[in-house]
């Protein structure tokens, strides 16, 4: 086994979920991701840990739901009492095709989505963290050779996430001590709200309510969102490729919206409920070792010089306590390159310009 794959379970065992002797894990696998699950497993064995192991497979998903007739049974108690029982749940995504919901129809998405509100919610009540096993489909879907693609996801994973937690600490305390953001670059002019909000560090570990490895991003939650914005950075939605989209905000909710590749998509995800139209996540990426776009989100969120909106859920680690956020039945991530000819700024001044950030222009 690659000595990579089992640092990789070391750090999302220890670093990422902190798991304790006794702790109820459930362990969902996908496909490909055999190698880190063996790895996995034996990680938490010697932390004394209780596994569940799930196969998590998007073309088991889509047998699935090709067959139903759309009409899902809301919350089945059996899948929500997993989640209300385990202390943490770990996804190893790695599938064999990156497209394989790709001809499911976008009505039976939602409906499913929609039906599993309540075990979603129970699923992010526990110490839940998401990660991937390189994989050659996944290797394609970034146009890079596995071995170049392996080297790639394992220096975004396999990071020192204590030097780069103080990094990102430096993002956190502007929008804590923030009331607006705004977004410029060429087809965006966008203002948004962050007062009372908290911003999360998230440096791939439930301590810092973060929940992706690989991570490296500050997110918050945005509300009261003003102007447009594009976002150019190629991406694939339900399987399908999605490209160029502009969203105009009117008082927090899209009230225009075009793609110039996917928009039927675009437009199925703000159809879903009331919530899908408002934002629900400014995601700020600062992850310098992810250094190329690979059609992932969860690599191509986290890379230095982006910044992503999601539309949809709201994360209640940024709202007061109490607080009810945007909800929605999807939290749906689009990004923007911000490394030319851009600025983001917090209350009027410029903390980041062409991709530097303000403290990085000082060193």
């Amino acid at each position: 086994m690659d000595e990579r794959v089992r640092e990789h379970a070391s750090v999302l065992v220890d670093w990422s979920a902190r798991i304790e002797a006794g702790d109820d894990v459930v362990l969902s696998v996908g496909p490909e991701a055999h190698d880190l699950a063996v790895a996995v497993a034996e990680e938490l064995g010697e932390r004394g840990a209780n596994l569940l192991t799930t196969y998590g497979s998007g073309e088991v998903t889509r047998a699935y739901l090709q067959a139903h007739d759309g009409d899902f049974d809301e919350d089945p108690e059996y899948e929500r009492r997993l989640y209300e029982e385990a202390d943490v749940v770990l996804s190893i995504g790695g599938g064999r095709n990156t497209a394989a919901m790709a001809d499911v129809p976008s009505e039976t998405r939602q409906a499913y989505r929609t039906a599993r509100s309540g075990v979603r919610e129970a699923r992010y009540d526990t110490r839940w963290v998401s990660t991937v096993h390189p994989t050659r489909s996944l290797a394609q879907q970034a146009g890079m050779a596995y071995e170049e693609y392996q080297d790639f996801a394992y220096d975004a994973i396999l990071r020192d996430w204590e030097a780069l937690a103080e990094e990102m600490a430096k993002m956190k305390d502007v929008l804590d001590a923030g009331s607006e953001v705004r977004l410029v670059k060429e087809g965006t002019d966008l203002t948004m709200s962050i007062e009372g909000r908290t911003a999360v560090n998230s440096a791939a570990s439930v301590a810092y309510d973060s929940h992706n490895l690989p991570s490296g991003e500050v997110f918050t939650a945005p509300y009261d969102t003003e102007g447009t914005v594009t976002f150019d950075v190629p991406m694939t939605i339900d399987g399908e490729a999605v490209r160029d989209v502009r969203l105009e905000f009117e008082a927090g909710e899209v009230v225009d919206h075009e793609a110039a590749q996917g928009e039927d998509v675009l437009t199925d995800i703000l159809e879903t409920d009331e919530g899908a139209r408002r934002l629900g996540e400014l995601g700020i990426g600062m992850n310098r070792g992810i250094d190329r776009f690979t059609d992932s989100i969860l690599f191509d969120e986290k890379m230095g010089d982006t910044v992503h909106l999601a539309v949809g859920r709201a994360y209640d680690a940024c709202l007061p306590e109490g607080q009810t956020g945007n909800e929605s039945a999807v939290h749906t991530d689009m990004i923007t390159d911000m490394s030319e000819e851009s600025r983001l700024e917090v209350d009027g001044e410029v903390i980041q310009r062409n991709g530097t950030f303000r403290w990085e222009r000082e060193t």
